[in-house]
Parts: structure tokens; C-alpha cells; sequence
């Protein structure tokens, strides 16, 4: 059975990263007194190698023989935290004394390097070049966890960590990188659990056991699926052979699993108490691609337990004597722990089930989908109810009843090649996969354990488009953020690491950096930098990065903009600190076409503590607030381990210091590390919850000093606080007597971890300040999206799921917004004058130049000009000044006074006047043209000053072509189709003038095609033989005229059979003998003329 393992759902959802732990003392058996791990050669296969393929070799220094049935060689790559891979059994073996066992892993059997002696066993394995962790395990179940976890495990052995490997033996990992002719291997057998003394690089020399260290065959032991299963997480019968009975209800002979489900015949339909499925894994045999669905068989092989699956490994099998079915069982959600062991394996129906995505994380990488049963996804428990209650612990086991993972029945990298090759499942450019949508499963499938998981599984892997379950396809987008209210409008968007200095900037000055690839090879974003960049690896990444995060923020369209993870360019040796701020806010005016936003800049003082290569910033709106003052950093040793938070006091644009109000952008420590007390407890709050207690503690006394400083207790606290709702930092900030804003006005959470969903992003008011709110929202752009269309995972796969031009996943956090009105500043009476060109003319636009005044400041607005209530033009006040444009046209001849309105922004009160004009009306003709063709009318239509009417006519050389009246100064000429010949062609259209509108003349170009000829063909011969020349008469028909010009040339095929000339539309053409008999298909053409377009067409000639 699998083993009792709540997945990532009853852990912490951590916000990134691993702690690192390397543990004081030993944990393996030092002295001799155990078997270890004696040699690694990590490099077989590589070109140059001294050997085709990597081994492992173990050594028994100990003067009695060792078991090793049931163990294992694993292996775990050198930053992992997770289970490790490459699980190689070392099957039925004694490792005698002083004797050394070789255990072969992966390579290139046709590389160049030497055979390896015939190894013990033979396996998977697989580990760097570079870096990486080896295990002996005294168990087939990988090992997993922190660093300390794994060492401190039971079944752990030996171990070797090397290069920069964060788990290892000791004080230090063994060495980084051996050549391709070398090994590690321990500097004169020592054994004293320090890798990094124990280990050196020497010259590889594998050594087998062979057949001293083979063991008698354990016994073959029948069993139904059943006994074999057990009623507990680990199989009563594990490490036995068995021969048991199945029909085969899964099939998985490609994609990675290697290997079939069987279930018991005439089982399903009701769950017992042990599971009647089981799988069974082909090994290095041929199994899976031998059997099929329904199949009965008998299956012989070990049992083991890999990674909490109970499985058998096949050595033989063979068609069962009678074939069976099997029912499958009906199951519903939530689906306690005992029970899915109790269906493990087994065919089960949840297609009756309310299903919804929670977990989209890994549906771009392996084609899963988390569900969550019922229609709401699952909660963050931490942002729900207080840790380390029994509230916390029943969420978190009712998390994991309801959650599953629906798999495609395959362990592939659609994000890897060759792999990301092949059409990722779910994800299209045009659907959403959204977390939140709803999920309809279609299909009966496998319930299965694997990857520290329970899984729904295809019977058979499917592809992109063939997927077991259907996703609502109704949009949970939203195109812009609900509207929120107020006056002015604060925000909070955590950028995800925006660097305008590359990882191709740092290498490029002398620093080194690894990258993330797209399934090119080549880098998109940042891995490792050191103490380097974080973001995009160069300009192309960065470009699309930033066309995301403009969009989303112009779209926000916030007042006060708080920015978290935007590059501190002071960090990274840049002079200016707020170089990468000033980029984005260039980027964003460019986008929003005007000098929309500003940056608040540093202060002058910038305290080293709570300073990184990321930063907290503000951005605003210039039109909308303005700055008090300058920016403060807090300076205090609790944000040593994070981000200083940034405080800033705003005032509306033209409001008065009644309205004032303090904004404080935070970026608390977050939950992947930390050590000694900053540990990770276990309580769901994640690693460093003590250092963010701290610098909660830190921001309630810095924001006191503020309000004393600044005057006001109108105090917004913003940004990424890296603590749900629930949790102790956010505890104190709310016992100060902050309101969270966004829990108390939402029911959107703006993060996903793991398919659970809470707020890390909180902005909280201060009572005076909440009482001004008008209402919050969470624009879920980011969190419910897949990665994959991050532009991190741009060509990660031959699907193109990134779209620059779209906010959704411009980063991992959704942004809150939050409106806020700060009450109404003292009005301020105005008088609006204006002044106009004189004269001004009907047919030409002119400005009006308006001044506002008022006895205090620079009024600010909109002023509208107009006559006689119709609005002639608008514009916005700026400084007390605008400039209205009055189009042309828009005015009768006469002197006038036109209207004034100032419609005041902010304080400034509305107010009216007016401006004298002296319009005068003078005429002006445009002529347009229709495309012609000949044969066809032209149509010319004329417009003249508004009113006009008379007589417009057009002319050629003097030669009239069409005429008609101008009526409220329009008119429309038809020049007849052959009056101009093809071509384009100066006309003179000419206005006679009338009714106070002066005569005018234009000019305009007549484009004419040539016509478009239709062909028929008709054979005049009665009888067509191989000795007779047919003839044929082609009629060349052209709209308004009959054509006089040109050939017609008849083809079979390539070959010319004869032409003639074209005469009132005709041409009788005589053609040479055609030697085949029957159906003969000819082409007649026309060559043209200098009126007529060529053409063609297809005729059959019946040839006896």
C-alpha cells in the first residue's frame, strides 16, 4: 500500500525556495562497521570518458557478509529537497567481506569509453557531472526532505554529496567536477562520514563482485492482488516474489512509467478493505509493450514499495488460464486517506464528481491538473484560521481529502526535449486553464500513487487533445480590476524580479550566471547570478517581461502604485539606485502615450539594512497625487534578512494637507529559509516566521514615528507582507490597529502555492484611513494562470502559450487595489477668459486660447467651447491655461460669441465666459475617385464649404466628362465607363460658386483598370479525328464596349495549337491535328489589349 503521505497539502505552503541544513555530526556508519559507497564515477558516456557508462560502486569493509536485499542506490540532484530518483534496487545479493559490489547506471553504450565489468546490477541512475547527491538506502523508497531530513533518515546508509551539493556528509561535500577520466573515490578506504576528507579524484577502477555475492532466489509465493496489498501503507509482503492474477486495466508502455495496472478479475464496484489493484513495473523487459487492455495474466516478480507505490517487478508473465473482467468502482470526493489505499490501482468512476482546478503549476512542465473536489479551490489553511489550532489541522485534512491529481498517464518534460517537441496537454495559446475553473472528468481511470502524490491516470497515456477530463471554457478573466471608487486609488503589485541588468549585463562586466533555457538551449531567465540579477537572462527576455508588467499596470490604473522585486540598480554597482524604477516608468509613459506617471525617488539617506538587489518602490500618478516631502527608509537590524519597507506621504493634486495621507510599502523575509529558531516550525506559517514578527514589530513603531512626523493618522501599509492572513506578523500589525483592507472588502486571494490559495499581498488602513475606503479588489491576473505563460517559460514547449500583449501572468502575486476618498479640500472661486484669431475662416480650424484664474494656486480642469449648446471642443486645464481647437466647419459666417465653461478639478470651482469671433467663409473643394474599370462609370464625389450648393462639373483637356449639382456641399459626378482610357488620369473638377461661396477648382487622379474579359470556346468542327484541324471560336466579352484588339491563343498544355486575332469580340482559331484520342482538355487565352485584361479558360475537345 502507498505510504500515509498528505503531499505538499499538509505541509507549509512555502513562498519560494529551500532551507539548506548541513547537520553537525555523522549519520552513516563510520569505522568499517558498515557497508559504504567506496568509488562514484560520474561521467560515463560523456565524450572523452574512460567508461561508457556511470557506476556506483559500494565496498564492504566489515569481516561478515552483507545483505543487501531490498536496498538501494539513489540519487538526488545537488539542490533538491525533494524525493530522490533513479531508485536502483540491488536485487538478491550478499556483499561478501571485503568485497566490492558495482552498480551500473545511465550513459552511451556506443560512446567511446571502455566496457564497464559486468556489473551486479544494472539501474537507472543517472547523476551530474558537476554536482550532486548519491545514497545507499537500506529501503527501495526514496528518500526525501530537507537536507537534515534525509540524513537523519532511518534507512539511510552511505552517503556522498558533492560539488555544490547542499546535502552531504560533514563539514563539506566532496570535490566539484572530475574530469571525464577521473572518479570519486575514498583516499585510502577512509571512512569518516566528512565527504569532503573522505573523497578524492583518482583514476576510476570498478570492480565487480560477481557470482560470490549471488544469493539463492527467494520463493515464489502465490498471492491474489489483495494479499498482496495488505490493509497498511507498506505491503505485508514486501521484498518477496510473487505470482499473482490481474486483468490488465492500464497500460503505460510508453511515456515513463514502463509498466501495466492489474486488477483482480471479477473485482470493482465496491471498495473493501484492501485494494485489488496493483502495478506492475517492466523493468529492463519487454512487459509493457506486451500486454493489453483486458488481458488476463499471470505475473511473477519481486514486490516492492517505490516511493509509497507498492508495486511487483516483472520477470515473467504469461496469459492466464481463464480471462476475467472487472467493474470499475465508483468513488466520490473527499476520499479519506484509508480509503484511497483501499482503491489503489483499482479502475475508478469520478465522473460524477464537481470538480476544480486548484493546482495548474506543473500543467505546462507534466501535463497535470490538481483538483480540488467541489467547485471552490483549495484554501491556504494560514489564511483562513490562526495556526496551531485544531481548526488549522482539520483544514489541512480536509485539503488533502479533497485534493487529487488528474496525470496523463506519463512522467515526461513537456518542457525538455526532446518532449517539448510534443503539444503539451490542457494548455493552448487560446484556452485559460485557470485555477477556479470548473473540471468535468470524462473517462473511467487508474487511482494510483506516485510523485508523493495519489493520482487519477488514463488507462493508456493521452496526448494534447486527447485528454481525459474537459475544462470549462468560460472566461474567469477579468480585462481590468473591478471598480473600487474614491478619489484616488492605491495599489500593491509584486513585479516577480524586475532587472534592466541582464544576466547577459552581469557576465558581460565579469560576473557569472546559470540560466533557465527555453527547448532551444537557449537562457530566458536567471537561475544563479550569485549576488547578481535575478531576472531576464538578456534585452529579448526583458522586453517581453516588461510588455507584460507595463500592460498590467497602465490596465490597474492606480494612483499610488507600491512595487515589490524591482531591481535596487545601486546593489548591482549601477550610480543611480532607481535606474531600473525610472526605466519602467519611461516604458509606461511611452505605453500610455503621455507623462502619466512619475517615480518617487530614494532619499538621500539609504540605510544598508533591509537593502538587496531587490527593492520596495512607489510609482504615482502625476495628474492624480503628488509628493510631501521626501521618501523614508526605515533603518532597523529587523530587516536585515529582508526588504526595508519605504514610507511616503501624498496629497491630492490641488487638495490642501486636510487630505494627506501615508503610504508604506513592505516586502517581509520570506517563507523558503531560515535557521536555527527561524527554522520552519511546522505550524503552516513556513520558515523565518520569527524574523517577520520582528519586522512587523519593526513597521508598527516606524509608522507611529511617521504619523507624529507627517501630521496625519491617514496611514495605508502595502506590499508582499510574505504572511497569510492568519499568521502571527500579520496578527501584530492588525493588534496596532490596522484594518486589512482587502480580507475585510474581498473574497480573492492574490497567491498560489502548491494548489492552495491565500494573500501574501495585504494592504492594510489605519481607522482614520479605513474609514475613507470605498471598496478593494483583487485583479486575479497572475496567481490562477499557468506558468507557462510567464515569460520565464517562453518556448518552453512547441505550444506557444506567451502573449506579450495580455496582463495574465505578468507575475506570480495579483496585484490589490484599493479606493480611498480623502475628503473634499476648500473650494476656490475661478474666472475663465478666452482670446481668438480674427479673422477666422468656415473651411479652416482655429485655437482659442484660454486663461483660468483664481486667487490661489494654478487651477486645474477641463474647459468646453461652444455655440449655441453645440460643443465646438474641449480641453484640459493645465497650470490655469488650455488651448481649444475649433475644427473646421463648425461655424456659420458671421461675428459670434461662443460659450466658455471651466469645470473645476479638485478645489477649484466652475465657471463661465465668453470670446467674440469673426467668421468668414471661403471655398474649398475635395475631389475623391472610385477605382474604375473600363467599360464601367467612374464615380467622382466633391465636397465643398458647408452649405454650398451649384453646378460642379469635371473636365479632361478642356473636355467635359460629367456634371451635377453640388447640394449642402456635396455632390457626386458619373463619368461613363469609356470616356478615359486605363490609367490613372489628372481630372479638373470645377464648383461655379452660389449662394455666397466662392467658385473653386480641384484636381484629381482617376485610376481606370483595364476591363475583365470572360472567355467561351466552342468547337465549329462536327467531328474532330486525329487527321483533321478543328476550329474554334473564342467570344472575348467585355462590359460596355466589344473589343477589337488583341490574340487569342489556344494551349494543350504548354503547347500552342494555334491563334488568331480578336475582332468584334471574336476570334476563330484553327488548330493543328491532335494525334491522342478522347477527352483532350485545352486552355484558351487571351493576350489583352490596351483596354482588356488578359484571361483564360479551360475547354474540352473531343477527338475521335
Amino acid at each position: 500500500m502507498s505510504r500515509l503521505f498528505l503531499r505538499g497539502l499538509t505541509a507549509l505552503a512555502l513562498a519560494a525556495g529551500a532551507a539548506v541544513a548541513v547537520p553537525p555530526a555523522a549519520f552513516a556508519a563510520p569505522g568499517g562497521t558498515g557497508l559504504v559507497i567506496d568509488e562514484v564515477y560520474v561521467d560515463g558516456g560523456s565524450a572523452g570518458a574512460a567508461y561508457k557508462l556511470k557506476y556506483v560502486e559500494l565496498r564492504n569493509p566489515t569481516n561478515a557478509p552483507i545483505d543487501v536485499s531490498g536496498w538501494s542506490v539513489q540519487y538526488r540532484s545537488s539542490g533538491g529537497t525533494g524525493a530522490f530518483s533513479g531508485v536502483t534496487p540491488l536485487g538478491a545479493h550478499e556483499v561478501q567481506p571485503g568485497a566490492t559490489f558495482l552498480v551500473a547506471g545511465q550513459g552511451n553504450t556506443t560512446a567511446a569509453g571502455a566496457d564497464l565489468p559486468a556489473p551486479d546490477v544494472t539501474g537507472s541512475i543517472n547523476p551530474s557531472g558537476a554536482s550532486g547527491t548519491i545514497a545507499l538506502v537500506k529501503s527501495q523508497t526514496a528518500l526525501t526532505g530537507l537536507p537534515a531530513a534525509v540524513l537523519a533518515d532511518g534507512n539511510l546508509v552511505d552517503l556522498v554529496g558533492y560539488g555544490s551539493s547542499t546535502t552531504f556528509e560533514g563539514t563539506a561535500a566532496a570535490p566539484q567536477d572530475p574530469a571525464v577520466t577521473e572518479s570519486l573515490a575514498r583516499t585510502n578506504a577512509a571512512d569518516t562520514d566528512q565527504n569532503g576528507a573522505d573523497f578524492t579524484k583518482q583514476a576510476p577502477s570498478p570492480a565487480a563482485c560477481g557470482t560470490a555475492c549471488d544469493v539463492a532466489p527467494p520463493p515464489v509465493l502465490d498471492a491474489t492482488i489483495a494479499e498482496i496489498q495488505g490493509t497498511d501503507d507498506v505491503s505485508p509482503l514486501d521484498g518477496d516474489t510473487v505470482t499473482t492474477t490481474g486483468v490488465v486495466t492500464a497500460v503505460y508502455a510508453s511515456g515513463g512509467f514502463n509498466g501495466a495496472y492489474l486488477q483482480t478479475p471479477g473485482t470493482g464496484g465496491t471498495a473493501g478493505e484492501a485494494s485489488h489493484g496493483l502495478f506492475v513495473y517492466g523493468g529492463s523487459t519487454a512487459f509493457a509493450g506486451s500486454v493489453d487492455l483486458g488481458d488476463t495474466i499471470e505475473v511473477t516478480g519481486p514486490v516492492s514499495e517505490f516511493r509509497g507505490l507498492t508495486q511487483v517487478t516483472a520477470t515473467s508473465w504469461e496469459d492466464a488460464p481463464v480471462a476475467g473482467t472487472v467493474t470499475p468502482t465508483p468513488v466520490s470526493f473527499p476520499l479519506a486517506e484509508d480509503r484511497r489505499e483501499a482503491l489503489e490501482g483499482m479502475l475508478v468512476d469520478a465522473t460524477a464528481g464537481t470538480w476544480t482546478i486548484t493546482d495548474n503549476y506543473d500543467t505546462n512542465t507534466f501535463g497535470t491538473l490538481g483538483l480540488a473536489a467541489g467547485d471552490t479551490v483549495l484554501p491556504q489553511p494560514t489564511n483562513e484560521v490562526r495556526p496551531r489550532t485544531s481548526a488549522y489541522r482539520a483544514l489541512v485534512a480536509e485539503n488533502a481529502a479533497r485534493f487529487i491529481t488528474l496525470d496523463d498517464g506519463k512522467s515526461v518534460n513537456f518542457t525538455r526535449r526532446p518532449d517539448s517537441d510534443v503539444p503539451v496537454p490542457w494548455l493552448t495559446a487560446g484556452n485559460e486553464v485557470r485555477t477556479g475553473a470548473s473540471v468535468t472528468i470524462d473517462d473511467v481511470l487508474v487511482l494510483d500513487y506516485r510523485n508523493n502524490g495519489w493520482n487519477l491516470q488514463p488507462t493508456v497515456p493521452f496526448a494534447a487533445g486527447d485528454e481525459s477530463a474537459t475544462v470549462s471554457t468560460t472566461s474567469t478573466r477579468e480585462a481590468a480590476p473591478q471598480d473600487v471608487g474614491g478619489a484616488v486609488t492605491l495599489a500593491s503589485f509584486n513585479v516577480l524580479n524586475y532587472f534592466t541588468t541582464t544576466g547577459e549585463d552581469w557576465v558581460a562586466a565579469g560576473g557569472e550566471c546559470d540560466y533557465y533555457t527555453d527547448r532551444a538551449g537557449e537562457p530566458v531567465t536567471v537561475d544563479d547570478c550569485g549576488e547578481g540579477p535575478r531576472g531576464a537572462a538578456d534585452d529579448a527576455d526583458l522586453a517581453r517581461q516588461q510588455a507584460k508588467i507595463v500592460t498590467a499596470i497602465n490596465t490597474l490604473d492606480a494612483d499610488v502604485l507600491s512595487l515589490e522585486e524591482i531591481e535596487d540598480t545601486g546593489t548591482l554597482g549601477g550610480a543611480d539606485r532607481d535606474e531600473a524604477l525610472k526605466t519602467l516608468v519611461a516604458a509606461l509613459n511611452a505605453d500610455a502615450g503621455s507623462q502619466r506617471w512619475a517615480a518617487v525617488l530614494s532619499p538621500t539617506t539609504v540605510p544598508a539594512n533591509g537593502r538587496d538587489v531587490i527593492r520596495t518602490a512607489f510609482i504615482h500618478q502625476r495628474d492624480s497625487v503628488e509628493p510631501v516631502g521626501p521618501s523614508v527608509i526605515l533603518d532597523s537590524p529587523a530587516f536585515e534578512s529582508a526588504r526595508a519597507p519605504l514610507a511616503q506621504e501624498f496629497r491630492p493634486v490641488d487638495g490642501d494637507a486636510g487630505q494627506d495621507f501615508l503610504a508604506v510599502v513592505n516586502h517581509f523575509k520570506s517563507k523558503g529559509s531560515g535557521s536555527g529558531e527561524n527554522a520552519d516550525q511546522g505550524d503552516g506559517q513556513g520558515a523565518s516566521n520569527p524574523a517577520r514578527i520582528a519586522q512587523a514589530e519593526a513597521l508598527v513603531d516606524f509608522v507611529a514615528s511617521l504619523e507624529e512626523q507627517a501630521d496625519t493618522d491617514r496611514v495605508f501599509l502595502l506590499g508582499d507582507f510574505n504572511s497569510y492572513a492568519k499568521e502571527d506578523p500579520l496578527a501584530i500589525i492588525e493588534d496596532a490597529g490596522f484594518i486589512n483592507v482587502e480580507q475585510r472588502l474581498t473574497d480573492e486571494e492574490t497567491y498560489q502555492f502548491d494548489g492552495l490559495h491565500g494573500s501574501l499581498d495585504h494592504v492594510f488602513a489605519s481607522p482614520t484611513a479605513f474609514a475613507g475606503v470605498t471598496g478593494a479588489d483583487v485583479w486575479t491576473i497572475n496567481a490562477p494562470e499557468s506558468i507557462g505563460r510567464e515569460y520565464s517559460r517562453f518556448n518552453n514547449n512547441v505550444t506557444n502559450l506567451f502573449d506579450a500583449s495580455s496582463p495574465f501572468r505578468a507575475s506570480d502575486h495579483d496585484p490589490v487595489i484599493v479606493g480611498y476618498d480623502p475628503g473634499e479640500a476648500a473650494e476656490v472661486a475661478t474666472t475663465v477668459t478666452g482670446r481668438a484669431p480674427s479673422p477666422v475662416w468656415t473651411d479652416e480650424a482655429f485655437e482659442v486660447d484660454v486663461t483660468v484664474s483664481a486667487r490661489t494656486g494654478s487651477p486645474r480642469g477641463t474647459v468646453t467651447l461652444s455655440s449655441d449648446g453645440k460643443v465646438l471642443g474641449s480641453a484640459e486645464v493645465s497650470d490655469g491655461t488650455a488651448t481649444v481647437t475649433v475644427p473646421a466647419n463648425s461655424l456659420e459666417a458671421g461675428r459670434q460669441a461662443l460659450d466658455l465653461a471651466f469645470a473645476g478639478a479638485g478645489r477649484y470651482a466652475d465657471s463661465t465666459g465668453t470670446v467674440e469671433v469673426d467668421v468668414r467663409a471661403e471655398s474649398t473643394l475635395v475631389a475623391t475617385a472610385s477605382r474604375g474599370t473600363y467599360g464601367k462609370p467612374t464615380t467622382i464625389t466633391v465636397t465643398g464649404a458647408p452649405g454650398a450648393n451649384g453646378l460642379t462639373y469635371a473636365t479632361v483637356e478642356g473636355r467635359v466628362l460629367a456634371s451635377a449639382l453640388m447640394v449642402d456641399g456635396r455632390a457626386v459626378l458619373r463619368v461613363p465607363g469609356t470616356a478615359l482610357r486605363p490609367g490613372s488620369t489628372p481630372v479638373t473638377v470645377f464648383y461655379a460658386g452660389g449662394q455666397g461661396v466662392e467658385p473653386g477648382q480641384t484636381t484629381v487622379t482617376v485610376t481606370v483598370a483595364k476591363a475583365r474579359a470572360t472567355l467561351s470556346a466552342k468547337v465549329l468542327s462536327k467531328k474532330v479525328t486525329t487527321k483533321t484541324r478543328a476550329k474554334v471560336r473564342v467570344v472575348v466579352r467585355t462590359p460596355g464596349f466589344t473589343e477589337q484588339s488583341g490574340r487569342v491563343r489556344i494551349y494543350r498544355g504548354t503547347k500552342l495549337l494555334g491563334s488568331a486575332a480578336v475582332r468584334d469580340g471574336k476570334a476563330t482559331v484553327t488548330l493543328k491535328r491532335v494525334t491522342s484520342k478522347g477527352r483532350v482538355r485545352l486552355t484558351a487565352r487571351y493576350g489583352g489589349s490596351s483596354l482588356t485584361a488578359p484571361a483564360s479558360r479551360a475547354f474540352v475537345l473531343r477527338v475521335r
